[in-house]
C-alpha cells in the first residue's frame, strides 16, 4: 500500500473513531476531508512534504500537515494510536456491517452496551433493538443479514473499485432500466458523476410518476445479488461484481435540485448551503427555498444561477477552488467528447482476422473521424500496417472514418519512424526517458507511465513536459495512466494530454467519453488536448514526422512553442 493510500485509511478510521467516542461533528470531518483530499492528490505525499507542499493540500491545515509529517518519519501518528485505545476494537468490526456508520455502532454502545458482533446479534435475539428509534422490522433483518455474512466477501463497506469498471456497470445497468421502467429522466450521479478515479458505490437518479413499478423493475434487474433496502424514494442493491448501487426516484420539478446535491461533493454542497444562507435562501435536494417559496430546482443551472453563480462542470465539484472561480466569473471552458476528433490508441488485438467494420461503426457513433492502432515495434510490424490500410480500404471505402497506424517502442525513440507509420508513441519503463536528438521523429505522445508513488512516474511527466510530447490520459488511472491530478499539473505547466481509450475491441471504443471526464476532472480545456484537432492525411515522408534540426544560437534545451 502506498503511502498516499495509508493515510487515507489511518484519516478515514480517525474520523470514525471520533465519531463513536463523540466528538463534536466539525473535528471528524476534518479528517475525512484530508482524506478526500489525499485520495485524488495524484501525487507521491512524499515529495509533496519535501517541497513544503503540505498546506497547499485542501483540507490539511497544520495540525493534520503535523500528522503527515509524523507518519513519514516515523510510519505511525501517535494521535491515531491513542483513539484506538479509547474504543473496544469489536466496534470497529461492526462498521463493516453493510449501511452501519460510526454514529450507528455508537448507539449500539452507549443505549445498549454492545462492544461487538457477537453482543449485536444477543442484542437482537433478545428484542432490545424492537423500539428503538431508526429501527424497524427491515432494518432489523438487514443487520441480521449483515452479521452473517460479516467479513466475507467483496462489497463490504469501504471497497474501492476502478472507475472504468463502476462506469461500465452502471451505463448497463442504466441503459436495461429505461428499457423497463416508466422513467422519464435516469442518470449517473455520485462520485462517479464526478470521475473519481476510485467508486465506492453507484448513484442513480430517477424522475417518474410511478415510483413503485421503477424501484420493482430496478429489483429484477439481471446481476443483482441483493436487494438491501427499498423505502418510498430510495432502493440499495447489491450488483455482482461486489458494487452497491443506490438508485433514487424524486419529482420531476426537484430533478435539477437532486441531481445537484446527489452529485455532490459533500464539499461543494457544504459551501452552496453557506452561499445559500448569506443570500437569504436554503439549498437541499428538493429546490432552492426562500422562506416557503420554492424558487428553483427544474434543473441544475437554475440552482446554480439562484446563487448568483455561472453553471459549475460536475467534474470539478470538490471545494477545490471552483466555487471561487464561479464567484469570479473565470471557470474555465473544459474539453468535451464532441472537440475530440481522433482515439490514437487502439491495440487491434487480431487485424489479420477481425474485420475493420465494427471499429468504423463504433468511431461513427462516437463522431470520431480518425482511429490510430499502435502496433508494437517488431520485424513484421510494417507489412501488418500495410495489411492493415488494405482491410480498412476494403471495409468500407466511402467510410469518413480516417486510418492511422502508430508504432510502439519501448522507452527509447531510434533514429527513424519507419515507411508505413503515421506517429511514434512511447511506453516509459522504470528507467530514465530517452533524449530526443533531430533528425530522429519526436513521439507523439507516451503512455503506459510507472505506477503513481514511483520516482521514474515524476521523471517521464517531467521529460514529456520539456521535450513537448503529449502524456495519454486512459480511462483506467488506476492501473497505469495519468490521473486528474497529474493532467491538472500537466495543463498548469503547459504540457499537453492525449484522451484514449486504450480500446482492445470495438465494444471498448466508448471508453474514450471516460478518458475525457477524467480529463475534465482535472480543469483541462480542450486547447491542451492533442486529439482535439484533426491530424489531417498521413504522411507518405518519415522525413515530414521528424523533429527539425536546432537553429543556430537557441539556448540548448530550448524548444519552439
Amino acid at each position: 500500500m502506498s503511502k498516499n493510500a495509508e493515510l487515507v485509511r489511518i484519516f478515514v478510521s480517525i474520523g470514525d473513531l471520533l465519531d463513536l467516542i463523540g466528538e463534536e461533528r466539525f473535528k471528524p470531518e476534518a479528517y475525512r476531508r484530508a482524506a478526500r483530499s489525499l485520495e485524488s492528490l495524484g501525487e507521491d505525499i512524499q515529495k509533496v512534504s519535501d517541497r513544503g507542499g503540505l498546506d497547499d493540500i485542501p483540507g490539511v491545515g497544520e495540525a493534520i500537515a503535523e500528522k503527515i509529517r509524523e507518519y513519514l518519519g516515523t510510519g505511525k501518528i501517535a494521535y491515531y494510536d491513542r483513539l484506538r485505545a479509547q474504543v473496544p476494537p469489536g466496534l470497529l468490526t461492526l462498521m463493516q456491517i453493510p449501511g452501519v456508520g460510526p454514529k450507528t455502532t455508537r448507539r449500539f454502545w452507549i443505549e445498549l452496551q454492545v462492544e461487538e458482533p457477537r453482543g449485536l446479534s444477543q442484542a437482537i435475539a433478545e428484542g432490545r433493538l424492537t423500539g428503538m428509534p431508526g429501527f424497524g422490522p427491515r432494518k432489523i433483518e438487514i443487520l441480521t443479514e449483515g452479521l452473517k455474512g460479516l467479513g466475507a466477501a467483496p462489497g463490504g463497506a469501504g471497497e474501492r473499485h476502478p472507475v472504468v469498471v463502476a462506469w461500465e456497470l452502471a451505463e448497463r445497468v442504466a441503459s436495461d432500466l429505461r428499457r423497463a421502467a416508466p422513467v422519464k429522466e435516469l442518470v449517473i450521479a455520485g462520485s462517479l458523476r464526478r470521475a473519481r478515479e476510485t467508486i465506492g458505490d453507484i448513484d442513480l437518479l430517477a424522475t417518474s410518476s410511478e415510483p413503485e413499478k421503477v424501484f420493482d423493475a430496478f429489483s429484477h434487474l439481471d446481476g443483482i445479488r441483493e436487494v438491501r433496502l427499498r423505502g418510498e424514494t430510495k432502493e440499495t442493491v447489491l450488483f455482482d461484481p461486489g458494487i452497491q448501487i443506490d438508485l433514487r426516484v424524486v419529482a420531476p420539478e426537484s430533478y435539477g435540485a437532486a441531481l445537484q446535491y446527489f452529485t455532490g461533493s459533500k464539499d461543494h454542497n457544504i459551501r452552496l448551503r453557506t452561499l445559500a444562507r448569506d443570500r437569504g435562501l436554503k439549498i437541499n435536494e428538493y429546490g432552492v427555498m426562500r422562506g416557503d417559496t420554492r424558487i428553483a430546482g427544474l434543473t441544475e443551472e437554475e440552482v446554480y444561477a439562484a446563487l448568483d453563480l455561472p453553471f459549475i462542470p460536475a467534474e470539478i465539484r470538490e471545494n477545490r477552488g471552483e466555487i471561487e472561480a464561479a464567484l469570479e466569473r473565470r471557470v474555465p471552458p473544459l474539453v468535451e467528447l464532441p472537440q475530440v476528433t481522433c482515439d490514437l490508441h487502439l491495440h487491434w488485438e487480431d487485424p489479420a482476422k477481425e474485420l475493420p467494420g465494427p471499429w468504423i461503426d463504433a468511431a461513427h457513433a462516437l463522431g470520431l473521424r480518425h482511429l490510430g492502432v499502435v502496433l508494437p515495434e517488431s520485424d513484421g510490424a510494417r507489412e501488418m500496417a500495410r495489411g492493415l490500410r488494405t482491410r480498412w480500404r476494403e471495409a468500407d471505402p466511402r467510410s469518413t472514418v480516417g486510418l492511422l497506424v502508430g508504432l510502439e517502442r519501448p522507452e527509447g525513440t531510434g533514429p527513424v519512424l519507419p515507411e508505413g507509420f503515421d506517429y511514434l508513441a512511447l511506453a516509459a519503463g522504470p528507467g530514465d526517458p530517452p533524449p530526443i536528438e533531430p533528425p530522429g521523429p519526436v513521439p507523439l505522445f507516451v503512455g503506459h507511465l510507472p505506477p503513481p508513488g514511483q520516482e521514474p512516474r515524476h521523471r517521464w511527466i517531467a521529460w514529456a513536459q520539456r521535450e513537448k510530447v503529449g502524456l495519454e490520459l486512459t480511462p483506467d488511472p488506476t492501473a497505469e495512466g495519468l490521473d486528474s491530478g497529474d493532467a491538472q499539473r500537466v495543463v498548469a505547466g503547459e504540457g499537453r494530454l492525449f484522451v484514449t481509450s486504450a480500446a482492445r475491441r470495438p465494444a471498448e471504443l466508448h471508453r474514450i467519453e471516460l478518458a475525457v471526464r477524467l480529463a475534465r476532472r482535472g480543469w483541462v480545456p480542450p486547447g491542451a488536448v492533442g486529439n482535439t484537432r484533426d491530424p489531417g492525411t498521413p504522411s507518405a515522408s518519415p522525413a515530414a514526422r521528424r523533429r527539425p534540426r536546432a537553429r543556430r544560437g537557441r539556448a540548448p534545451g530550448t524548444r519552439r512553442s
